[in-house]
């Protein structure tokens, strides 16, 4: 494990700021009378469940609410995945940024329905059909092994899986979910089993009784014999609101997904009977928790004591006087510090320390002047705390890190004060740049690669800069803790709060994630280089062996943040083909900079900033193509027109409005981005006018889209339809073999002839959404294939003459391909590209 970092404090006198009465009570929303109490009984509680299944959106968000805020347990869901081979049907953030955007969205949802969230570190790769070959993509002991951590760490006494471990015609990330789930609570109680983990200092653990999730709204059927029925339905004892309110607003945070309508659904108050069969451990009758101990009586005399004294505390809370609860709380914390170190236990201390917090009316805010900052410079920070309600409260000490910030005694901070102190500490020198930790190095065989296992598991990164504020409440002391961020104003009101993220002096942008060579080529590679500080030194690019860059090092020198420069190399290729990989270097004063920068910014989620390697793939190929003009129409969100560069077309980015013989005037073929038919409102008007270009003799290519939710139903100039396309009408084998069904058709010959080595190297999937019906006198159906036992799909690739041009509907996952620099799938496109007019 590397060494732990420390803020480097300097010794400045602290300001201490006048204090703001229109901060007077501004406490938030946890310090309310409602949600203390509703946290209180939680932690009468100590029942734990853990739900498991796949990705982002998979789970019941009502069963989550249920059982966190109706129930009070500790709750979670473990999601295999982070969701990086999904759809976004928000934006362009694909793979790794679409699994960031949709981690948030899942911890999004967890504040608001009450659970926590798990990961394993499985890499979604898209839709699967089978156990089978989601298993073979995946490590399956590694991934086998993070549920076992999961359940060691969590300590689970219910297991409840989304989906069942045999499958039945579901996505086989599902069907592994269950299977996984299952048979990890069955293993995690042996020794035998994984013992590095019990060296790392985690113990077996074996879940009472593992349950399907088998019936209820939206799953469909009937309900099972011999499942226990239970009705999860009803109001949030603190707030009064429905739990299928809560459960709605919480499946609404899935944006990306499409599921932002959810938030707005009914009260959601009535009856919820959901099934659940049991798959392991013991029987239960009417309640998933039949037969547990879900109270502190657990823990023997002191749990007993426990139990009362917070039973007492329920009972005597007082709303318009929270405070008055602290001496019993603060008694409770006493007898559980002497109870043993366990999940659970730890768990309810900390949950307990909220309580203590809130019920004295103290929040802390922690604000650095800087949302991202360099290693080595100065950063100040501003530190807040508000009191409300009628406890004394000293605010007695701050620490960020290991520094210790002295707090004036005239910073004690009363009953309704707000008091803020300033400092100013320093990075450390040696601090690396921020990045998830599941991104920090290359994933392998369907799994990411984490050198620290104790951060398996977790959904985020820990705070890396921590704050600890110490204060005196009743002659006890009492630690909030809290982390440095930044506060932006939000578009819709209030703000927007983000960690605080180091990076590099300068970033690196590089023109495309592939860059295509004929054997021996030359081709001008531009670096740009922007700064975050004024920065000076020289860009280098790192290549292997057998390729070439000149000049060797490119100087630049940028005066201030902001500025950007761009520097140029002469890259050579070798002779033969191949593939490589390409890393660009900035030197600025001795530090190796070698970063890009991507921002996402959706207005639901924090500011998320992903900081990979600015590498670049290097493709080797044969790739012969016709230069032109080409039109881009812009869908969901893909980097084709990126590949349209590398083929040296001229690319012109297209609007609705421009679909027509006047506005298409000069390109030789345009190429409709993924799901543009689902996305785009201006498209269905203006398709009349894209078939007369066609007609006159243009060439189109519209990629895929999905059958529901069609905003321009109509796909090309003859009868073609998705509708019946189930997510089946797919091939989710990149290894599937392919059929030529027409060997001599020109997309198969010109300028590039077209063989099965073609379709080697693809990656995740070969396509999807192909169409189910099409009108076979005008439209050629040209390659066929199929997953494993399965007929032979023959709508892949769609080509229709019309008029003088060609119209070509594709379902083959080219958005995919060509980013990974597969050359087959170049070949194949610069044909769809070359097509032309009919004599």
């Amino acid at each position: 494990m590397p060494p732990r970092r420390r803020l480097i404090v300097r010794r400045l006198t602290p300001i201490l700021l006048t204090a703001l009465g229109s901060l007077a009570g501004a406490a938030p929303s946890e310090n309310d009378p409602s949600e203390i109490l509703r946290e209180l009984r939680s932690f009468a509680t100590t029942g734990t469940l853990l739900h498991v299944a796949a990705h982002p959106d998979d789970e019941n968000t009502q069963l989550i609410t249920y059982f966190a805020r109706a129930r009070g347990y500790r709750t979670a869901y473990l999601s295999l995945t982070r969701g990086d081979g999904g759809q976004n049907e928000i934006g362009r953030e694909f793979d790794e940024k679409l699994g960031l955007a949709r981690t948030h969205e899942l911890l999004a949802a967890r504040r608001i329905d009450g659970g926590r969230q798990f990961f394993t570190r499985a890499i979604d790769f898209g839709y699967s059909k089978t156990v089978d070959e989601t298993l073979r993509f995946w490590d399956r002991r590694e991934v086998l092994g993070d549920v076992v951590r999961v359940i060691r760490m969590f300590r689970p006494d219910v297991v409840v899986t989304r989906f069942s471990p045999t499958g039945g015609g579901t996505h086989g990330h599902h069907t592994a979910s269950g299977l996984l789930g299952l048979e990890a609570a069955k293993l995690a109680g042996d020794p035998a089993v994984y013992p590095e983990q019990l060296r790392e200092g985690l113990a077996v653990w074996s879940p009472r009784r593992v349950l399907l999730n088998a019936g209820g709204p939206g799953r469909g059927g009937a309900t099972p014999s011999g499942a226990v029925k239970m009705d999860i339905g009803g109001r949030d004892p603190a707030s009064g609101e429905g739990l299928g309110a809560i459960a709605s607003r919480s499946r609404g945070q899935h944006i990306t997904q499409g599921f932002g309508g959810f938030g707005s659904r009914g009260a959601g108050d009535g009856p919820n009977e959901q099934a659940f069969i049991l798959l392991h451990g013991e029987p239960a009758q009417k309640d998933l928790f039949d037969g547990i101990e879900t109270a502190w009586t657990r823990f023997g005399a002191k749990g007993g004591l426990v139990a009362k004294l917070t039973a007492e505390a329920i009972e005597a809370f007082r709303k318009d006087d929270p405070a008055a609860s602290l001496p019993v709380l603060l008694r409770v914390r006493k007898i559980l510090a002497e109870f043993p170190n366990e999940p659970l236990v730890e768990d309810r201390r900390a949950q307990l320390e909220r309580i203590i917090r809130a019920a004295a009316g103290i929040s802390v805010r922690s604000e650095s002047g800087l949302a991202e900052v360099v290693s080595g410079e100065p950063v100040r920070a501003r530190f807040q705390v508000n009191t409300s309600g009628s406890a004394a409260v000293r605010w007695t000490g701050l620490r960020v890190l290991g520094g210790e910030v002295t707090v004036p005694a005239s910073a004690a901070a009363p009953g309704k004060a707000g008091v803020a102190v300033e400092h100013v500490g320093r990075v450390p020198g040696d601090t690396p740049v921020s990045q998830p930790y599941w991104l920090r190095e290359a994933g392998r065989d369907g799994i990411a690669m984490v050198r620290d296992s104790a951060l398996i598991g977790r959904p985020e990164n820990p705070a890396a800069f921590p704050v600890a504020y110490e204060f005196e409440v009743a002659g006890e002391k009492v630690r909030v803790e809290d982390e440095l961020a930044a506060f932006a104003p939000a578009a819709k009101g209030g703000e927007r709060r983000r960690r605080v993220d180091v990076i590099a002096p300068v970033s690196l942008r590089l023109p495309a994630e592939v860059v295509l060579f004929s054997p021996g080529a030359k081709r001008r590679v531009e670096v740009e280089i922007d700064a975050a500080r004024p920065a000076t030194g020289a860009a280098r690019l790192r290549l292997p062996a057998g390729w070439v860059a000149t000049p060797e090092r490119a100087p630049f020198a940028l005066g201030k943040a902001g500025d950007s420069v761009r520097v140029a190399f002469e890259v050579t290729a070798p002779a033969l083909p191949g593939k490589a990989t390409l890393l660009a270097e900035a030197d600025v004063g001795g530090v190796s900079c070698i970063r890009q920068r991507v921002v996402i910014d959706y207005a639901h989620l924090p500011v998320l900033l992903l900081q990979p390697e600015a590498r670049v793939r290097l493709v080797v190929a044969e790739v012969a193509a016709r230069p032109a003009r080409v039109g881009y129409l812009p869908g969901a969100g893909d980097d084709v027109s990126r590949a349209l560069l590398q083929l040296g077309h001229d690319v012109k980015t297209l609007r609705g409005s421009d679909l027509n013989p006047e506005g298409l005037r000069g390109l030789s073929a345009v190429v409709i981005g993924v799901r543009a038919f689902n996305e785009r409102e201006d498209l269905a008007e203006n398709l009349p006018g894209l078939w007369r270009w066609v007609e006159a003799g243009g060439t189109v290519i519209a990629q895929y889209n999905r059958p529901n939710g069609l905003a321009a139903p109509k796909l090309g100039p003859y009868e073609l339809s998705i509708q019946g396309s189930a997510p089946q009408l797919r091939v989710t084998d990149e290894t599937a073999p392919v059929k030529f069904l027409l060997p001599g058709h020109r997309v198969l010959n010109s300028p590039n002839r077209i063989g099965e080595a073609d379709f080697a190297g693809w990656v995740q999937e070969r396509g999807a959404y192909f169409p189910s019906s099409w009108d076979e006198t005008h439209h050629e159906a040209v390659l066929a294939m199929n997953d494993p036992g399965e007929a032979p799909l023959k709508s892949s690739l769609l080509v229709a003459r019309h008029g003088k041009g060609h119209y070509v509907y594709t379902g083959l996952a080219f958005f995919r391909q060509l980013p990974a620099g597969v050359p087959g799938a170049y070949r194949l496109f610069a044909n769809l590209l070359a097509l032309g007019p009919d004599a």
